[in-house]
């Protein structure tokens, strides 16, 4: 049975930079969890930001994470994606799934780096990260995408 890593927020922990709980109710993803299946992270706790934390976006033109105030974190945020990837290597997962339009998890959306709450196509630093070392990222609008994967 393969495992597959998920964003901690979708678990209901309270990891999001806000402390809100955003529980990913879903009956797919429910069985999974039922099964054993899940590898939980949140990579940016994982990188060793706090909870709650100022919000953070991708600035375009540099590919650096700043907060809201101009603090530039992408460093944590590298290091998360490092500690998601490790899991990944560890249990031989090849899928993720993953919260969309987190700085860390986006895999399709972004926030566009201006903290305007406008969206662009893109990918964050975790997702982007996976992806080069053959990881598929799903997300929770992409899930009964994951699910054809997964059938034998």
């Amino acid at each position: 049975m393969e495992k597959i890593l998920v964003s901690a927020c979708f678990l209901g922990e309270r990891v999001r930079y806000n402390a809100e709980v955003s529980c990913l109710s879903d009956a797919v993803f429910n069985k999974w969890h039922q099964e054993g299946r899940l590898v939980s992270i949140c990579p940016e706790v994982a990188g060793g930001l706090s909870i709650p934390r100022a919000p953070a976006e991708i600035e375009q033109s540099s590919g650096k994470v700043f907060t809201k105030d101009g603090v530039d974190k992408t460093d944590a945020f590298m290091n998360g994606a490092n500690k998601a990837l490790l899991l990944c290597q560890r249990y031989n997962l090849k899928y993720a799934l993953l919260k969309e339009s987190s700085p860390s998890c986006g895999s399709k959306l972004i926030y566009d780096g201006h903290f305007a709450e406008r969206k662009i196509s893109g990918q964050g630093i975790t997702t982007k990260l996976l992806q080069e070392h053959g990881i598929k990222v799903f997300s929770e609008r992409t899930i009964l995408e994951l699910e054809k994967c997964l059938i034998p």
